[in-house]
């Protein structure tokens, strides 16, 4: 429906199944070189680090020039990678916190149809549940899995 094309973007689904996503690159044993992972490793502590920053401005009530020399500290960004970062989060409260809960409800949502479908858990039929209605709110995304699950265990 229109509503659906031209509406809100839930960030915590669309950017929770970019870093689901990237785990599944783990999986597949795409990161098959020390060189590979670090990369990896790399941007999840960057993303750790953005959780951090989001928090510390927002709550903590840090200076911008706090939140430049945590990530200084504790990322491998450039000067303006971390410049433009810690800008975007000062205008973004809780964009940061959006992703990683997408993120963590998605692979919740999982762990939950593996335990209760057993050897009935198919992960393309899940990925297919996850992302059939296009971005949604997790908690219409949680009833969506939980309909797949009790549908699943009925057949």
């Amino acid at each position: 429906p229109d509503f659906r094309k031209h509406g809100a973007f839930f960030t915590a689904f669309v950017e929770g199944w970019g870093l689901y996503s990237e785990r599944l690159g783990i999986e597949m044993d795409l990161y098959d070189t020390p060189a590979k992972n670090m990369g990896r490793l790399s941007y999840e502590m960057w993303r750790a680090c953005r959780l951090v920053v989001d928090t510390g401005i927002h709550s903590k009530g840090w200076s911008k020039q706090q939140a430049i020399d945590f990530m200084t500290d504790n990322t491998a960004l450039s000067t303006a990678n971390i410049e433009a970062e810690v800008n975007r989060y000062i205008s973004w409260p809780g964009q940061a916190l959006a992703y990683k809960m997408g993120e963590l409800k998605i692979r919740e949502l999982r762990a939950k149809a593996t335990s209760e479908l057993g050897n009935k858990f198919d992960l393309r039929d899940f990925h297919d549940v996850v992302l059939g209605q296009g971005a949604v709110p997790l908690d219409m995304l949680e009833a969506q899995v939980n309909r797949w699950i009790e549908t699943t265990k009925a057949n």
